[in-house]
């Protein structure tokens, strides 16, 4: 584990210096081959902040933002939501696909800083697990504004991930987000929830956070 986290401050430190610095996305999963074992945020299982939040919903149309290799995708596709799901990364899309070919989620490669015009406001949940706090500061806070007005009247945006605190590694990625920055990303939509947790297999170091904001609908005139 070491190793790969070596492996992964280099990759991103040498595309911080190129005109595309998330190239090293791409980088990470070529190299890995389809060995799962190189993308250490993927376990094979959704993430349980997600399970937990989305269980005993109603179901509606879901883009998952930066979808690695499609756990949680395919995971909202079981709970009967019309999914699409992208990645920066053509390898991680074409990985995700071939590996849950069976599903009917959308898989794209697309840029959260470059969206296509089909991924309009229109969505009733809208998905972000672990991909701001994977980027350097001047492009996440570009990012973080991009993903509230992909929320649909009445949908909510789910950001999930690892939260600041005096312990945390100055050295990223990932770097731990902090209270006030989360806060931002979905201020236009209304007030934050906000939920801390520590999962069992983290060591004492680490607070994740969910943070979820709900579109309230439009009053007529």
């Amino acid at each position: 584990m070491d190793d790969l986290r070596e492996l992964i401050l280099s990759l991103s430190d040498a595309a911080a210096t190129t005109e595309n610095p998330l190239s090293w996305f791409e980088d990470l999963y070529s190299r890995a081959n389809r060995d799962d074992n190189w993308i250490p945020w993927s376990d094979g299982n959704p993430n349980p902040l997600l399970v937990d939040w989305v269980i005993g919903r109603p179901a509606g149309r879901a883009l998952v933002v930066g979808s690695g290799l499609g756990e949680d995708a395919v995971f909202l596709e079981k709970m009967g939501w019309q999914v699409t799901a992208f990645d920066i990364s053509k390898t991680a899309i074409q990985w995700a696909s071939d590996r849950f070919s069976h599903t009917s989620v959308s898989w794209m490669v697309a840029d959260l800083l470059n969206l296509p015009p089909e991924l309009s406001g229109d969505f009733d949940l809208v998905l972000e697990v672990h991909i701001l706090q994977a980027m350097p500061v001047e492009i996440r806070e570009i990012a973080s504004e991009k993903l509230a007005p992909l929320v649909s009247e009445n949908g909510f945006l789910v950001c999930i991930g690892r939260y600041a605190t005096g312990e945390d590694l100055a050295i990223g990625p990932p770097w731990p987000l902090s209270h006030s920055f989360i806060q931002s990303i979905g201020e236009s939509l209304g007030e934050m929830d906000l939920k801390k947790i520590r999962l069992q297999s983290d060591d004492g170091s680490v607070l994740r956070y969910r943070a979820i904001w709900r579109r309230k609908k439009a009053k007529s005139d």
